[in-house]
């Protein structure tokens, strides 16, 4: 069983900065991509950025510069680092892994976190 823990999540006023990261544990093959993704009440759920196990990174339209992704030198760790938050910001940020388990031929799996909660005050 693999497991996605999140964390980083807080309460900042507008401006402010916050590193949310997930760290991903089982029995992984390999990882395909790690990404978060983040709902507002109400809302559906968005990816804010995702990067694959060769670096390379997509983010979502509104991201804008504001926030880099990266992966920690420890397998299967990732982190997100957001600049300038904005109250439009605040939403609960999910975890997603993309990743290969299984022996001897390792089949496709995805996997979410729990959420952890961003707050942007004005």
């Amino acid at each position: 069983q693999v497991q996605l823990v999140e964390s980083g999540g807080d309460f900042v006023q507008s401006g402010g900065s916050l590193r949310l990261s997930c760290e991903a544990s089982g029995n992984i093959f390999s990882i395909n991509t790690m990404a978060w993704y983040r709902q507002a009440p109400g809302e559906q759920r968005d990816l804010v950025a995702s990067i694959t196990s060769d670096g390379k990174t997509n983010y979502g339209e509104f991201v804008k510069g504001r926030f880099s992704i990266f992966q920690d030198n420890r397998k299967g760790t990732m982190h997100l680092q957001m600049n300038n938050l904005r109250p439009e910001d605040t939403a609960v940020y999910y975890c997603k892994a993309e990743f290969k388990m299984g022996f001897p031929r390792p089949t496709d799996f995805t996997s979410w976190g729990q959420g952890t909660q961003v707050t942007v005050s004005p």
